[in-house]
C-alpha cells in the first residue's frame, strides 16, 4: 500500500486542460468578490447603526427591545447618535413638535375616500344602516350625525411610544369616547344650532380628562367637531329650523318695539317731569317775588289806605289801556251823581292799503 502511494507521489504531474484552467481562474475571482462584498456588507451593517436627530425631534435608542437608560436620560436630542443595528438595537425618533391629527368617525355616516375629498354626501336611504352608518343619541333622544378632529403634540415621547402598542389608536378611541358622551348630554338643538360653542368645548374637556386619565402623554391642542341631523330627516330638520329663525326674528322685532316703546315712554316721562320742575320752579320764584312785593307795600297801605288804592288804581288803568288808540277820561262828579258817556261807533274805517287809488 505504501509502495503505492510511494509511486503516486513521484509520479509527474498531469498538465491541466484550458477549460479546468478557466474553471479555477473564475472561482477564485469569484471568491474575491464575495470576499469585498462581505466586508462591504459588514461596514454597512456597522454603519446602519449611525442616525441623525432632527432639531424638533427626540430619539430613543432599543436594545433587545428594551429603551437603553430611563426618564429623561432615554431621550436623545437633535445631532448624529448611534445604536447597535438591528435586530439588536433599534431606534425610535418621535417628533414633539409636529402637529399630529386623529378624527373620530364613530357618530358619523358611512363615506367613501373619494366622497370625502369631493365633498359629496352620499345618497340618504329610507333608513338608518346601523351597520355602516354611525350616529350619536342626544339627551332627548334624537339621532345626529357628528364627528370630531383632534390636533395634538407629544409632551411624553417614552410614555406615548412604550406605554401603547399604537398609541394613536389609543387617542382616537378617547376621542370616539368624548363625541359620543359629549353628545347624550346635549339636546340636538343644542348640538346644531343654539349651542355650538358649548357642544365643542363640552368635547375638548372630555378629551383632555381622558388623556390625563389614561396618561396617554399627548397635549391637546384643538378640538373641532361637526354635526349634521340625520340625512332621512334634513328636510324636517330644516324647517324647524326655519320655524326656529322665524320666531327668532319676529322676538327680535317684539324686543326691538318693546324697547322702542319704552324709550319714548321713558323720555316722554322725563320731559314732562322736567317741565313740572321748571313750572313749580317759576311758580315759586312767581309766589316768593309776590310775596317780597307784598311785604313791601304792606307799610305804604297802612300810612294811606286811599292814596295807595289810587296809585294801585291808576297803574291798572294805565297797563289796561296801553295799547288802546283813543283814551277818553271820565273824572268823577263832584255832587256824586253818575255821569253818562256816550261813545260814536259808526266811525268810518281806514281803507286797506291794497284798495288804495295811486
Amino acid at each position: 500500500m505504501s509502495s503505492q502511494l510511494e509511486e503516486r507521489e513521484l509520479a509527474p504531474e498531469r498538465p491541466m486542460d484550458s477549460g479546468s484552467q478557466a474553471l479555477s481562474e473564475a472561482l477564485k475571482s469569484s471568491f474575491f468578490v464575495v470576499k469585498i462584498v462581505m466586508v462591504l456588507l459588514v461596514f454597512v451593517f456597522l454603519g446602519s447603526g449611525f442616525f441623525i436627530v432632527g432639531p424638533n425631534e427626540r430619539a430613543i435608542v432599543l436594545r433587545l427591545g428594551k429603551p437603553v437608560g430611563e426618564g429623561e436620560k432615554a431621550l436623545l436630542g437633535p445631532g448624529l447618535h448611534k445604536a447597535l443595528p438591528y435586530p439588536i438595537g433599534d431606534k425610535t425618533i418621535v417628533s414633539i413638535t409636529g402637529i399630529q391629527r386623529v378624527t373620530s368617525r364613530a357618530g358619523w355616516y358611512a363615506v367613501t375616500p373619494e366622497q370625502e375629498l369631493a365633498g359629496a354626501e352620499p345618497p340618504a336611504g329610507s333608513t338608518l344602516n346601523p351597520a355602516a352608518d354611525g350616529y350619536a343619541l342626544t339627551a332627548d333622544g334624537n339621532i345626529v350625525h357628528t364627528r370630531a378632529t383632534l390636533t395634538y403634540r407629544i409632551n411624553d415621547p417614552i410614555r406615548y411610544v412604550f406605554n401603547f402598542v399604537n398609541a394613536s389608536n389609543a387617542v382616537l378611541n378617547a376621542l370616539d369616547d368624548a363625541v359620543l358622551y359629549t353628545a347624550a348630554h346635549f339636546k340636538v338643538d343644542d348640538i346644531l344650532t343654539r349651542d355650538v360653542a358649548g357642544y365643542a368645548d363640552a368635547v375638548k374637556s372630555r378629551v383632555k380628562e381622558l388623556v390625563d386619565k389614561q396618561n396617554l402623554g399627548i397635549q391637546v391642542d384643538q378640538c373641532t367637531p361637526q354635526s349634521v341631523p340625520p340625512r332621512q330627516l334634513k328636510e324636517a330638520f330644516n324647517s324647524v329650523l326655519r320655524a326656529e329663525l322665524g320666531r327668532n326674528q319676529a322676538l327680535d322685532v317684539a324686543k326691538s318695539s318693546a324697547n322702542q316703546t319704552l324709550s319714548r315712554a321713558s323720555a316722554g316721562a322725563a320731559a314732562r317731569v322736567n317741565k313740572a320742575e321748571v313750572d313749580r320752579a317759576l311758580y315759586v320764584n312767581d309766589i316768593t317775588s309776590r310775596a317780597k312785593q307784598f311785604e313791601q307795600l304792606l307799610p305804604k297801605y297802612r300810612q294811606n289806605p286811599k292814596l295807595f288804592v289810587q296809585q294801585r288804581y291808576t297803574e291798572t288803568i294805565g297797563r289796561v289801556f296801553t295799547n288802546v288808540q283813543d283814551k277818553i277820561m271820565v273824572p268823577e262828579s263832584t255832587s256824586g251823581n253818575q255821569k253818562e258817556v256816550r261813545y260814536i261807533l259808526n266811525r268810518e274805517l281806514p281803507v286797506p292799503k291794497a284798495l288804495e287809488k295811486p
